[in-house]
């Protein structure tokens, strides 16, 4: 994950030397995100061992840490890629509404509060990059997609509830992915970040928290109708 500021970057997306743990932690959680593994193939240790070329050992710490991000869970006799019910895609939907409209509404509510141009800028000047040079549709868009909501929360002044907002982004993240594979929902995501961006930048507070709210839902109405599809084509029932 990528944002214009350092804080929205993690130790393991730094250019810096990795071990082979890291590397198999990174390579596994791309092909996860990616759709390079199905929501429905059991993570394996042995098959994956063989997938990345290296001991069952970094495989294992790996499955570990992604359970621990909650990008993995155990089902079924085995460890899958997690993905919630649609029922709690829909809780999850709206404790990520509240989350974000909040980070705009507290401005809205008083006044003396600002966001910080010194983390929201370069967010936006990275967009507007995309907006030149559209990137093409791809379920790893999800983690950009994040880096701009949370960076966002986070230019409000309330890291706590940009926490919360990272954690809830991970549950839901197996699921989103459906809402990057078509070029007008990718160029919806750009523009529309672009407009939010613009109008919290400029002062238009109460117009940013109505094109937040409109950017939220779209995508809320897209991977919900996209998400029954596949568990449907899966005949997979989730609902705990």
């Amino acid at each position: 994950m990528s944002s214009g500021s350092s804080a929205g970057r993690t130790d393991l997306d730094a250019d810096a030397p990795r071990s082979q743990r890291d590397k198999v932690y990174l390579a596994l959680r791309d092909a996860l995100l990616d759709g390079t593994l199905s929501p429905f193939e059991r993570l394996g240790e042995v098959r994956l061992a063989e997938r990345f070329e290296t001991s069952r050992t970094p495989v294992r710490e790996a499955l570990a840490r992604l359970r621990s991000d909650g990008l993995v869970e155990k089902r079924d006799g085995g460890l899958y890629l997690h993905v919630p019910s649609l029922e709690g895609l829909v809780e999850l939907y709206e404790l990520r509404i509240t989350l974000e409209l909040r980070g705009i509404q507290r401005a809205v509510e008083d006044p003396t509060l600002h966001h910080d141009r010194a983390v929201l800028e370069p967010e936006l000047v990275r967009w507007y990059e995309m907006r030149d040079r559209r990137p093409e549709p791809s379920a790893r868009f999800v983690v950009t997609d994040e880096a701009f909501h949370t960076t966002l929360l986070r230019s409000a002044g309330n890291g706590a509830m940009s926490d919360a907002l990272t954690t809830v982004n991970r549950q839901i993240r197996p699921v989103r992915m459906y809402d990057y594979l078509t070029e007008d929902r990718m160029e919806a995501t750009v523009d529309e970040h672009i407009e939010i961006a613009e109008k919290v930048l400029s002062g238009s507070l109460r117009q940013a928290l109505d094109a937040l709210h409109a950017h939220i839902g779209a995508s809320r109405d897209v991977v919900t109708e996209r998400a029954a599809r596949v568990l449907s084509a899966a005949n997979l029932v989730l609902t705990r």
